[in-house]
């Protein structure tokens, strides 16, 4: 018999690996694999927050403006 599908999936958390927090969402994320060269550099925890880098930064001047 097959394990019953968890509905609320999290990724575990590995403490010794590093930690950012993603501008867009503010979510936090660890260092993966693929990152290994460019740790660095970065700064977006998924694609999706990345296409969405301008839609935030275009409503935080929006608001800010008199």
């Amino acid at each position: 018999m097959l394990p019953p599908i968890a509905l609320s999936f999290q990724m575990p958390h590995h403490p010794d690996r590093p930690t950012k927090v993603c501008p867009v969402c503010g979510r936090p994320f660890q260092w993966r694999k693929k990152w290994k060269d460019v740790w660095e550099e970065v700064r977006y925890c998924s694609d999706r927050c990345r296409n969405h880098r301008n839609r935030m930064a275009s409503t935080e001047d929006s608001t800010t403006s008199p």
